[in-house]
Order: C-alpha cells, then structure tokens, then sequence
C-alpha cells in the first residue's frame, strides 16, 4: 500500500462556524485545533498544513468548570524587573473575551513554524455577527 503525503499546493480549505455559547472552554478548543491543524481530514500530514478557516462566535458565552472563572489568572511580563501583570479570566470576559479561546487554542498548537499560519485562519468575535458570510461557512456542530 503506498502512503500519499499532502502537498502545500493541493490543500482545500473550508470554512466552519462555530457557536460558543454555553460550550467548555478546553472540549472547545480542542476541536478548533484539530480543524485548524487539518487532523480532521483524511489527507492529513504532520508537516503540512492542511487545516481549515475557523470563524467562533459568542466568545463572551463561553463556560468554565470549577472555579476557573475567579481563580484562573493570565500573567503579563513586560521584561522589566517588577514589572509583571496579572488579570483574571472574569476580567478578560468582560473586556476582550476573544483573548479566552484565542489563547486557549494557541497553547494546543505545534510550538513550529507552521502555527502561526494555522492561528491566522482562527477569527474570534464577541457577539453573534461576523463579517465572513462571503465565504459560506458550514455551521460545525460541536
């Protein structure tokens, strides 16, 4: 049996929306990453990137177990000595909840080259409008 390896000029791309409201925020970020890594596709190839456009809508409804929503903190260094910030998931929520499932999908992607392309093709929104309707996206039932 021969084994067919993907080639960066014949990947297909697909466009899925996803609905985020009352949905666990790791589950969740889990399916985007396989899509946005191509694993759900027969053609998949580790060091190609075969995966597809991601569009998350209702970030800001999205649903942690336990007591992430109070304890779980998002540390910043700015590279200067005492310099370092702290800010909690209940605070991201409210002012940026993009930056939730945004990071969250970032840590479960290869740490190589090929990630950066990978997270480009993830879009968060906020709310339930977003400006991809060109594009005729699937709605992915997760």
């Amino acid at each position: 049996m021969k084994t067919t390896l993907a080639k960066k000029e014949e990947v297909t791309r697909k466009w899925y929306v996803v609905d985020a409201t009352d949905q666990i925020l790791g589950r969740l970020s889990v399916r985007i990453s396989n899509i946005l890594r191509g694993r759900n596709k027969a053609t998949f190839t580790p060091h190609v990137d075969t995966g597809d456009f991601v569009i998350v809508i209702n970030a800001d409804k999205i649903r942690v177990t336990g007591k992430k929503e109070d304890q779980k903190e998002y540390m910043f260094y700015s590279g200067y000595m005492g310099n370092e910030k702290y800010i909690k998931l209940s605070e991201f929520r409210s002012r940026k909840p993009d930056f939730i499932i945004h990071h969250s999908v970032k840590g479960m992607l290869p740490k190589n080259k090929l990630a950066s392309g990978m997270l480009k093709r993830l879009k968060v929104y906020g709310g339930s409008e977003h400006p991809h309707a060109a594009q005729e996206p699937e709605e992915l039932k997760v």
